[in-house]
């Protein structure tokens, strides 16, 4: 794929993301957690939502676990409800329970056979975020932060939140000054 097929690509990405900052219609949806557990659409209805798309075998996504961790227990604390939702849906259920076990998540794990969740958000990347108000919808998606700038471009820390500035400015009533921040990782891979 040529440069410009690259730039193509990522321009397309972030327009459909801009055009889903906004959706307030959350499917209906039931999807079970790699512990079993059943979650639907009803325990949303009122809620302040995160959700982290993940795969299992991107390291850009995995490096991520610790942050994402520390994101879900503080901000439960302030009401907010964080879930994973594994995007490829190829990995037996074996693996996943034992990745979600090896890396040690903190907040349930959806199983997304059909990737209701991915079409509902146009998420294209592990690991990105998304940030679903009560009475807004969804009002950021993107990455966690910047300490993955680019691919081969890491810092020791992360310099500047977005998720975390979005997560304080919902949570408050304000406007989110950042609805979209490209994020970077592995793609997601879409089914029919």
């Amino acid at each position: 794929m040529g440069r410009r097929s690259l730039v193509f690509t990522g321009l397309f990405c972030a327009a459909a993301a801009w055009a889903t900052v906004g959706v307030k219609e959350v499917p209906h949806f039931s999807l079970a957690d790699t512990g079993g557990a059943m979650h639907t659409d009803r325990e949303w209805k009122g809620s302040t939502v995160l959700l982290f798309f993940l795969t299992t075998d991107c390291p850009i996504s995995n490096g991520y676990v610790p942050e994402m961790n520390r994101i879900a227990k503080e901000y439960a604390a302030r009401g907010v409800r964080t879930y994973g939702v594994m995007t490829d849906t190829s990995v037996p259920l074996g693996d996943l329970r034992k990745h979600v076990k090896d890396f040690a998540y903190t907040f349930p794990v959806l199983i997304d056979p059909t990737q209701i969740l991915v079409r509902y958000t146009n998420a294209d990347t592990n690991p990105e975020s998304v940030l679903i108000a009560p009475h807004a919808g969804i009002v950021y998606m993107g990455r966690i932060d910047n300490k993955v700038e680019n691919f081969g471009e890491q810092r020791q820390q992360a310099t500047v939140h977005e998720l975390r500035d979005a997560l304080d400015a919902a949570l408050t009533g304000r406007h989110v000054a950042k609805a979209f921040v490209q994020p970077i990782g592995c793609s997601i891979i879409r089914v029919n």
